[in-house]
């Protein structure tokens, strides 16, 4: 039997993966080389290897084909918009705040707000108490990491004001975060902090008409119902992507959508400075991070964390180890993520990877670090990408998150 996401994350031991759902949480070995792994799409590999050698990503800024980051950023945003297959008109984001909580140094309200004429989106925004006047704002996209009963709950310490995290999330925030998720301590810093569910998970999970009424009640779950019910989601994810397909869309551009539309209502809140906005995430956050930098020049500054490499050396075994929502039909044939992450100049960019990430190749990783670079020094803004490496398997450790803030701190709260 094929192996899953879950068993990979499992034999990896990757400190990110599914930590209320395994018990160790022991430390990644380091990447094997990739000939030593057997490709994830065994007989069938070397007919699609030749495909992707093909790919000589005609929009990249590196080729000869643009002399200026207008005209890359021009025809490559389109591009990516194009391939999302998904452009709804904006709509008001008529909120609706559901709960006020006092935090003691901050104020947590848990809202809904609406990115299109069919999605309301349930979002938590956190702000801080005793401003002089509006503040730099973040948009914290919160991870996967097999974990879909909850979503902005992962960068939310809801230890305050009363109110408790739900005993699934004390592993999570542990092993994910180092036990500091990254919204509070962002808006502990000065920030204002929103952090929305994504199309998938927690209030917007999928919650099948025969596990009714115990799925749809997250509350009195007990830690091994969180990890039947992830992993009933989790086997749903290719069904989300059929389901989408037939309705003429794509996964990733409902999710790229909402994350911009969420800027719209950061900017609009009083306690914020418009032009002082910011993002960041790991894994699957990072992965939104990427996306929402390059497509929304708004976003003065972005940290991808646990999520950068080229596509051609993912290819052979490590496809798998990543959701359905990492796919973007037909990007890659003028795109890599590098090239992506280069949309973002020549606003300030950070990428923190982890050397022991089981769920990249090394050499893509030091590839797309290595392009990025070069791709600022072609803008002639060299100084506004910076990327790091930590000795680390999967996670976004309290030293990744240090650098971070400092880093946002620097191109949203000093310049």
């Amino acid at each position: 039997m094929k192996p899953t996401r879950l068993d990979f994350l499992r034999t990896a031991g990757t400190a990110a993966a599914l930590p209320a759902l395994t018990a160790t949480g022991a430390p990644q070995a380091k990447n094997p080389s990739p000939a030593a792994r057997p490709a994830d799409l065994g007989s069938r590999f070397a007919d699609v290897e030749a495909l992707i050698r093909q790919n000589n990503y005609r929009l990249s800024f590196l080729g000869s084909r643009f002399d200026t980051l207008a005209a890359f950023e021009a025809e490559a945003r389109k591009s990516v918009f194009d391939a999302l297959l998904y452009h709804p008109e904006p709509v008001d984001p008529q909120p609706e705040v559901l709960e006020t909580v006092d935090c003691g140094s901050y104020t947590r309200r848990r809202i809904t707000f609406r990115t299109t004429p069919n999605f309301r989106v349930p979002a938590y925004v956190l702000v801080p108490k005793n401003l002089s006047g509006p503040a730099p704002g973040i948009v914290d996209l919160h991870s996967h990491g097999g974990m879909f009963l909850f979503g902005k709950e992962k960068v939310v310490d809801l230890n305050a004001g009363g109110t408790r995290n739900h005993v699934a999330m004390v592993p999570y925030h542990r092993e994910n975060y180092e036990s500091r998720p990254t919204a509070t301590a962002l808006v502990q810093r000065g920030y204002v902090v929103i952090s929305i569910d994504a199309f998938g998970f927690g209030e917007r999970r999928i919650v099948l008409d025969q596990d009714l009424p115990t799925a749809a009640d997250r509350d009195s779950m007990s830690v091994e119902e969180v990890r039947r019910f992830s992993r009933i989601c989790a086997s749903k994810e290719s069904t989300i992507v059929k389901s989408l397909t037939l309705a003429g869309h794509t996964w990733p551009g409902i999710v790229f959508w909402d994350d911009i539309r969420t800027v719209d209502y950061l900017s609009s809140l009083p306690e914020v400075d418009p032009k002082r906005i910011g993002c960041l995430g790991v894994s699957m956050g990072g992965y939104r991070s990427l996306y929402l930098a390059a497509l929304d020049p708004r976003i003065r500054a972005a940290c991808i964390a646990g999520f950068m490499s080229t596509a051609k050396p993912m290819l052979r075994a490590h496809v798998d180890t990543h959701s359905f929502i990492h796919f973007l039909p037909a990007l890659h044939r003028d795109l890599d993520f590098p090239d992506v992450a280069t949309l973002t100049a020549p606003r300030a960019l950070m990428v923190l990877q982890c050397s022991r990430d089981g769920l990249f190749p090394l050499e893509g990783m030091r590839e797309s670090v290595t392009q990025i670079a070069a791709g600022y020094r072609k803008a002639g803004v060299a100084d506004r990408f910076r990327g790091e490496f930590y000795d680390h398997p999967h996670i976004f450790s309290l030293n990744m998150q240090n650098d971070a803030f400092a880093w946002l701190d620097r191109h949203l709260r000093e310049s």
